[in-house]
């Protein structure tokens, strides 16, 4: 872990490169904020999310569940600086379909020549090349492979899982509920997802100039 640590904060590795691409973009819109964001999904389902709990001595505690493999997919957008979140909830995972939330982040985000974004994400096959339209005013910034550790939004998977754990869902539709009135809350509480996704060596907004 503490290799691995080094390895990716010395000069070459993603955070100096992530780094680098901030500046070039500083340099490219002097007049607009630059931007990090960084993405990635968590695939919940009908099959329970364990976790342990405290519990009075001699007693163990029961959490009821049915295995079933029926899955949602929960893709965070967050803003490892600010706390600022965009949450989107699907049935799968596909190329087209991140394209379309792609899109509808940056929409919603207002990317373009008043607000440039680089964001972060790993190399699923969905998020690369060929046949992605990267829209204007985001830059993509792929992470080494196999480098979860490395990915702010994986750190929110835990606020996410609040509402669900050690609970037992009847239908899919019930677990959306829970699960979309949980994105609403995040998205209004900064504070909580600034505190798990702030890592403090992430490059940080660059004003303009």
């Amino acid at each position: 872990m503490l290799r691995r640590a080094y390895i990716a904060g010395r000069r070459g590795g993603p955070f100096h490169k992530l780094g680098e691409a901030v500046a070039e973009e500083q340099a490219k819109h002097p007049d607009a904020p630059i931007e990090v964001f960084a993405t990635d999904e968590r695939r919940i389902g009908l099959k329970p999310v364990l976790r342990r709990v405290w519990a009075p001595r001699g007693q163990r505690p029961l959490a009821p569940g049915h295995h079933r493999y029926e899955w949602l997919y929960v893709t965070a957008f967050v803003s490892p600086t600010t706390g600022e979140t965009l949450w989107y909830v699907s049935d799968g995972v596909s190329k087209p379909l991140f394209q379309a939330l792609l899109d509808a982040f940056a929409q919603e985000a207002r990317a373009g020549a008043g607000r440039i974004i680089l964001l972060v994400l790993d190399n699923a096959g969905w998020r690369t090349q060929p046949g992605l339209v990267v829209p204007d005013g985001i830059r993509l910034v792929h992470l080494p492979p196999y480098t979860p550790e490395l990915q702010p939004a994986e750190c929110l998977w835990k606020l996410l899982d609040e509402p669900i754990v050690n609970r037992h869902f009847n239908t899919l539709d019930e677990l959306q509920s829970v699960v979309e009135t949980r994105c609403v809350g995040l998205a209004q509480n900064p504070q909580a997802t600034r505190a798990a996704a702030g890592f403090h060596w992430r490059p940080k907004t660059a004003e303009p100039i």
